[in-house]
């Protein structure tokens, strides 16, 4: 088992599966030069007649994965930066999502959308949305935000072999994070998420790109005698309610950090299912941790202040438990 970077690890995934399946096909902005890495090497690999760049036109590049899909391909469609999702949204939300029933599962629509998401890197507000509550909400599509690199690519397996439209969504600067891979071929399922703390005082459920704060902030809480249990559902369409239940019924409090908005968000949803499942073994109210309703800005200042941090997700937990601590800027 080899220590790899969390873009390698999907690097080589990708590798791994085109070279399985001669139906994978690859294309969308610039990944014959891999921005991100995490196309790197394919093109040579695998030729242009399955790796192809594309203009930029976000409304083409998904109605062709939906036509390239449906005809049938196995298709990679890289979108480089999430928010430009938003601009391809008629076929994400009138095709992809809708298709299959539709045509009472007649068509197969083996589609996995790759980009990146989340602040952090002074690309300003056009660039750095974390827009998985609107794909969440569309219903037919499953939404994938590993953060391991072992999940990454595990996922992205699962992703690529099954008939399903999914949106894997890479945290935007975080390719660097490192973890061991197995050398084997392996999957993982959908819809279980990770325990990566055991705790009895308070259930922290991060989300994405807030999972390595979040084990910041459970150390940080483990020196003051608070014993937190910190989960990463991996996937948020499935989500794995029974796994989150199961762990609040154990710890009574509820806290869920996320990147995204509060309004509408990943974390409210989540809150809601425990409320509504586990309302009686609640010792308080469940909190959300997550960017206030405002674009992302451009100065890494301002940045930093919306985004939660290991100090902010500290003093949330604190405060769920009853012992508030101050929140320390940039911890």
């Amino acid at each position: 088992m080899a220590k790899k970077r969390y873009i390698q690890a999907i690097n080589d995934g990708l590798f791994e599966e085109m070279a399985r399946d001669p139906k994978i096909v690859l294309f969308g902005e610039d990944v014959e030069i891999s921005m991100f890495g995490d196309t790197q090497g394919l093109l040579a690999r695998f030729g242009p007649e399955r790796v192809r760049n594309t203009p930029i036109s976000e409304a083409t590049l998904t109605g062709m994965a939906v036509g390239a899909a449906a005809s049938g391909y196995r298709v990679v469609l890289h979108m480089m930066f999430s928010n430009f999702l938003y601009t391809g949204m008629d076929a994400i939300a009138n095709q992809m999502a809708k298709l299959r029933l539709m045509t009472g599962g007649q068509m197969a629509l083996p589609i996995t959308v790759l980009a990146g998401y989340g602040g952090g890197r002074s690309s300003a507000a056009q660039h750095s949305d974390s827009p998985h509550p609107l794909l969440m909400n569309l219903g037919g599509l499953n939404v994938l935000m590993p953060t391991a690199p072992v999940d990454a690519k595990g996922l992205l397996k699962t992703a690529l072999r099954g008939d399903n439209p999914c949106f894997f969504l890479e945290g935007g600067g975080r390719g660097m994070e490192t973890g061991e891979v197995p050398d084997e071929d392996y999957t993982i399922p959908f819809g279980q998420a990770r325990v990566l703390r055991e705790g009895r005082d308070v259930t922290l459920v991060a989300i994405g790109t807030m999972v390595k704060p979040a084990m910041a902030a459970a150390k940080a809480l483990e020196a003051k005698g608070i014993d937190v249990e910190l989960l990463d559902p991996r996937t948020l369409v499935p989500l794995d309610e029974d796994g989150i239940v199961a762990s609040v019924v154990r710890t009574g409090r509820l806290v869920v950090v996320d990147e995204a908005r509060e309004r509408c968000g990943a974390a409210s949803h989540i809150a809601a299912v425990v409320a509504e499942r586990a309302f009686a073994h609640l010792k308080a109210a469940p909190k959300r941790l997550t960017v206030p309703n405002v674009g992302m800005p451009y100065a890494p200042n301002a940045e930093r202040v919306l985004i939660p941090n290991a100090a902010s997700i500290t003093a949330a937990v604190a405060a769920v438990l009853g012992r508030p601590l101050p929140v320390e800027d940039g911890a």
